[in-house]
């Protein structure tokens, strides 16, 4: 089924175009990353009003893992205590930070009603694998160690992210699975799955948008290095899946990861795992962040906002 953009993510990707931006691998990733954080004031939306922010430094076996807390003028507390969401930004594992996404986590605080907690991973090739998922794992735990005085509830912990940040989260659910903390939900926004990079929607010229095909294996390569493509921590659909919490997985049609966003979707849902799986057709990936101009930005972490007061 060919995909055809809604108008305004076709007008979206048009500007692009006519910006006439270099490509991200012609680049070194410092020049990729500022490039990628200038661009987040063209289209992210306006953000919410928050009770407050801080900055954080979570102990690590290499100093400290940078994030950031927000906490809304509302929260669901039970006991005191309040849901959290630990969130991985996107960027292929070579671009992003805590600002590139700080718009995305003031949102899903305040319409979740919850915590969320933003983190700083090391970003490759400075950091190649396994840096970034041991970040992940290690700051989930740490959150989970210290909810009660962090104001969380221990027991409403979930994990989630977009693009590799969904890949960190899969992976850290997977890795939480078998030697915890135990998590209450997973938020898959365009997951990175497998890669290997061998489903059609890596090929095909309709999803090589934004994301283009040549920026994808650049993101990986820089990411990977040396290591396995089959280990479950660079590619969680390897890996068994029973037992994983509830996961929301949301999935854009103009995208490479699509086919193995759908794929991970129903291979949760025949291991008997409660799937929340949201379809975008007409979006390309990287529109979740673009609120400002894409509407259905807006309504996509309306739903994940949710599905976090009342996952499965």
């Amino acid at each position: 089924m060919p995909v055809v953009l809604d108008p305004d993510a076709s007008a979206v990707y048009k500007a692009f175009q006519e910006a006439n931006r270099p490509p991200y691998e012609s680049m070194t990733p410092p020049e990729a990353r500022e490039m990628y954080l200038a661009a987040r004031f063209v289209s992210n939306p306006e953000p919410p009003e928050l009770e407050a922010t801080a900055e954080l430094a979570i102990p690590a076996p290499h100093g400290s893992i940078p994030a950031r807390i927000y906490t809304p003028k509302r929260l669901r507390k039970t006991d005191g205590l309040a849901p959290c969401l630990v969130f991985f930004h996107g960027g292929g594992w070579v671009i992003g930070n805590l600002d590139s996404h700080d718009v995305v986590c003031r949102k899903l605080a305040h319409e979740g009603e919850l915590i969320v907690i933003s983190v700083d991973y090391r970003l490759a090739p400075e950091h190649r694998f396994p840096a970034a998922f041991d970040d992940a794992l290690a700051a989930t735990r740490w959150v989970a160690d210290n909810a009660k005085r962090l104001g969380i509830d221990a027991d409403r912990l979930f994990v989630g992210g977009d693009s590799a940040g969904g890949n960190l989260a899969a992976a850290t659910a997977l890795a939480a699975r078998d030697g915890g903390p135990k998590l209450a939900g997973q938020v898959l926004i365009y997951p990175a799955t497998d890669l290997a990079m061998n489903t059609p929607s890596h090929s095909e010229p309709e999803t090589s948008i934004l994301l283009t095909h040549s920026v994808t294996r650049w993101f990986i390569a820089n990411y990977l290095g040396d290591a396995d493509v089959s280990d479950w921590r660079v590619s969680p659909a390897r890996a068994e899946l029973a037992g994983l919490p509830p996961a929301y997985v949301l999935v854009a049609g103009a995208d490479p990861l699509r086919d193995e966003g759908n794929a991970y979707a129903q291979r949760l849902r025949e291991a008997g795992i409660a799937v929340t799986h949201r379809y975008f057709p007409g979006q390309f990936h990287g529109f979740f962040t673009m609120g400002k101009l894409l509407n259905q930005a807006n309504i996509a972490a309306s739903e994940i906002s949710a599905w976090l007061r009342t996952p499965g």
